[in-house]
């Protein structure tokens, strides 16, 4: 690439919004409803031919960037990557790096700088879910509507509202990237979540940890270590919580007897299902009956 073409903006067709400093400093920073996350600089740079941007000293900011078509490279902790659609790729604070679009088939790219108190647990887990800096997303176009929505609430200016409605958006954006493959179907998740789809389709059956192990083809034991660390509960446990959650709609929304819903939900001893229940839920199904009627708890 000739060092001349090289340009960090100025696209047709861009879109971008730099946020004013005292508007991060006073509003954002400053509200304890969005000081732990918030975005310092948002856009949209469409086929951005010869786009290049390098920092020696990394940005203020985290960078998250993706690539919705086209091609490019970032190379970051001394490491090139090669990206492409529906890559992404995520670039921490104060570190050094450079990335640029494809000279033959430039990328189109949406770009968003965070800050806040928990933006670096953020990159972290961001980091460690993918083990490295470059991920992929599907184009369910999810991910875009949020970015637009992010977008359009800053357009209309920094009050305190749209400065809310964005950031509070922001978090669930992020999350489409960390947890982008929960919408799948259940046939293309992992071991953990083939699992749980398989227990939710048998609430109503009473499982044992080698009908459910034998489903993703796993021994119990090796099973149980995945799936603890996955979800830090183990699967007998898991699969009770939603055998509790389904007893929670029945009582809530049903007339059934106890000992009814104990059978719905695969737990043929009324007794036993109350233990577990209440240890669960920390009371008894009809106390949890008696105080949702009476009002007792948000609806």
């Amino acid at each position: 690439m000739v060092k001349a073409e090289r340009k960090k903006d100025g696209f047709q067709g861009q879109k971008a919004i730099i946020m004013p400093r005292s508007v991060l400093n006073n509003k954002c920073s400053a509200h304890p409803l969005i000081n732990k996350l918030y975005v310092t600089d948002i856009g949209y740079y469409p086929k951005a031919r010869h786009h290049y941007r390098e920092r020696t000293a990394g940005a203020d900011q985290h960078i998250l960037i993706y690539c919705h078509e086209g091609e490019g490279t970032m190379t970051l902790q001394k490491q090139s990557f090669s990206i492409s659609a529906g890559d992404f790729f995520i670039i921490p604070a104060k570190t050094r790096h450079q990335y640029h679009a494809n000279a033959d088939n430039p990328w189109t790219i949406y770009w968003m700088h965070f800050k806040g108190e928990s933006s670096a647990e953020w990159v972290h887990q961001l980091v460690t879910h993918l083990k490295g800096y470059k991920g992929f997303v599907p184009d369910s176009g999810k991910t875009t509507s949020l970015f637009s929505e992010m977008y359009a609430q800053l357009e209309r200016g920094y009050s305190m509202d749209h400065l809310m409605h964005c950031n509070m958006c922001a978090w669930h954006y992020l999350a489409s990237f960390l947890y982008e493959d929960k919408t799948k179907p259940a046939g293309n998740n992992d071991a953990t979540d083939a699992a749980i789809d398989y227990m939710q389709r048998h609430v109503d059956q009473n499982l044992s940890l080698e009908n459910i192990a034998q489903q993703v083809n796993f021994s119990p034991s090796h099973f149980s270590l995945l799936f603890r660390k996955k979800t830090g509960f183990s699967p007998i446990e898991y699969y009770n919580h939603l055998k509790m959650q389904r007893a929670c709609q029945y009582l809530l929304f049903t007339d059934r007897r106890i000992k009814e819903i104990a059978l719905a939900v695969g737990l043929a001893d009324q007794h036993y299902f109350s233990r577990i229940f209440k240890k669960t839920m920390g009371v008894s199904p009809q106390d949890y009956r008696n105080k949702r009627s009476a009002g007792d708890d948000a609806q």
